[in-house]
């Protein structure tokens, strides 16, 4: 099998190199988008002598929470009818089940741990928007996340949001990689599966 692997290897890179242009060819048509990325840190200010260590748990714990409200209808409808100045009509010819995809797709938030802070990314086709709408989605966090954590828990912007300086959706070095493997694969199947039996059946 080897052997008949080593024989074609050109004609399986060449099947790679075919599908990953057009993987890359067929991501040029969906809409480009940027991110912006913001960090906030989770302080527990629990006051009945509990140790820093166990602190530090308790709010890597209550942001890994939070940072899976940030998906729900109610934290969108919060930022979506917030004063914050963002382009809200992306949204606006959306049903409910649409809203809901989109904003799990543009919104994104998760924690890094061993620091109690979470960091979170959003994507619009803008990189002014992106920061604007990552500007919203902060400021609902620190005026009103709260209401969803309980207890005694503070949260402080620390990082403003910082837009990508090109489009990080759709990904083309990704998109390439995967059609070049996909290819190859492809052409390992076809070289196994039509050329074995020629090179051993004369």
């Amino acid at each position: 099998m080897w052997r008949v692997l080593v024989k074609h290897t050109r004609l399986i890179v060449v099947w790679g190199l075919v599908f990953a242009l057009l993987s890359v060819a067929s991501s040029l048509f969906f809409p480009r988008q940027y991110s912006a990325t913001s960090e906030l840190l989770i302080i527990s200010r629990d006051r009945t002598g509990t140790d820093p260590y166990t602190q530090a748990r308790s709010a890597e714990k209550i942001g890994s929470n939070l940072a899976q409200v940030i998906g729900t209808t109610d934290f969108f409808n919060k930022v979506i009818s917030s004063i914050a100045v963002f382009d809200r009509e992306p949204w606006t010819d959306l049903n409910d089940r649409q809203q809901r995809k989109k904003w799990t797709k543009d919104v994104r938030a998760n924690m890094l741990y061993g620091v109690s802070v979470m960091s979170v990314k959003v994507y619009s086709y803008d990189q002014a928007e992106a920061v604007n709408l990552s500007k919203a989605v902060s400021a609902v966090l620190v005026s009103q996340g709260w209401e969803y954590l309980g207890g005694d828990v503070a949260i402080k912007l620390i990082s403003e949001p910082l837009a990508s300086r090109w489009p990080v959706r759709p990904n083309l070095l990704l998109n390439g990689i995967v059609g070049f493997l996909a290819g190859s694969l492809l052409g390992v199947l076809w070289v196994l599966r039509y050329k074995k039996h020629n090179l051993f059946g004369g």
